[in-house]
């Protein structure tokens, strides 16, 4: 009984792909929309979207041209092409503007952009498309059932961004050039008040006026010692029981004594 239902298994999916290849070969594109269909709904896309590929220019216009474009953009996000799935699904919104789809498809094509955001440390124009794009989408279709998902994500694309301009500013510091650091994470700090690695920005801040000041010349060394002293009273304020608690507090308390010196 087994050896029989393997065969028969054989034989249907020999067939299917001599139909396949039949279909990819014919000159009926309605023969090739069939076959296409019947692959999408079975899951195949791979080899739907070939078929979609050749009778997508025909179909243009045509009443079955929605269902064409929502599966042929729906088989590039199933199968991770995420540059032609964002790419159909936004053709699939500005040209099915009524389609009962349309709130899916701008989601989808939002998030497919998302997909194509790289890590923090390479070059983020995708992020910064996908960021709109999500954008878009949460003003278009406020009551979306898509709307925790696609805030929840541009939290995190915000945030990678976010972190890009943190460890750029930090990078001075890493780089023993205080001078640029103390500037580049008060503008940080300034220009992403809520922002998860504030408390970061804050300890490094502290570390290169700390840094700086230990370090200068005795006519400078006062003034930059207040700027760290100044500097860990911001990340205690904002932060008391802050991770670098012990290694800021060793910092406060060299900062104290080196400024007794100026009080004698």
């Amino acid at each position: 009984m087994k050896k029989i239902i393997s065969l028969l298994i054989v034989v249907i999916v020999f067939g299917s792909c001599g139909d396949y290849q039949k279909a990819l070969k014919n000159e009926d594109v309605g023969a090739k929309f069939e076959m296409a269909t019947k692959l999408y709904d079975a899951g195949n896309y791979s080899k739907a979207i070939r078929l979609f590929e050749q009778i997508a220019p025909s179909y243009r216009g045509k009443p079955q041209a929605e269902k064409l474009f929502y599966m042929f953009s729906q088989s590039y996000y199933k199968t991770r092409q995420y540059y032609l799935a964002g790419y159909q699904f936004e053709s699939f919104v500005s040209g099915y503007p009524k389609s009962e789809k349309i709130e899916e498809a701008a989601f989808l094509g939002a998030k497919s952009f998302s997909m194509l955001s790289p890590i923090y440390s390479l070059d983020q124009t995708d992020t910064h498309k996908a960021i709109e794009k999500l954008q878009t989408f949460i003003d278009n279709y406020p009551n979306s059932k898509n709307l925790v998902e696609a805030n929840k994500t541009l939290k995190e694309l915000n945030e990678k961004l976010e972190k890009k301009v943190f460890e750029n500013a930090k990078g001075y510091n890493t780089i023993l050039d205080y001078k640029s650091a103390i500037v580049s994470l008060d503008n940080f700090v300034a220009d992403y008040p809520g922002t998860p690695f504030k408390e970061d920005a804050l300890y490094y801040k502290l570390d290169s006026a700390y840094q700086l000041g230990i370090n200068s010349v005795p006519s400078k060394m006062q003034d930059r010692l207040n700027v760290a002293k100044t500097a860990y009273s911001n990340l205690i304020k904002f932060k008391p029981d802050t991770k670098y608690k012990k290694t800021a507090d060793a910092m406060s308390a060299r900062i104290e004594k080196d400024l007794k010196n100026f009080t004698k």
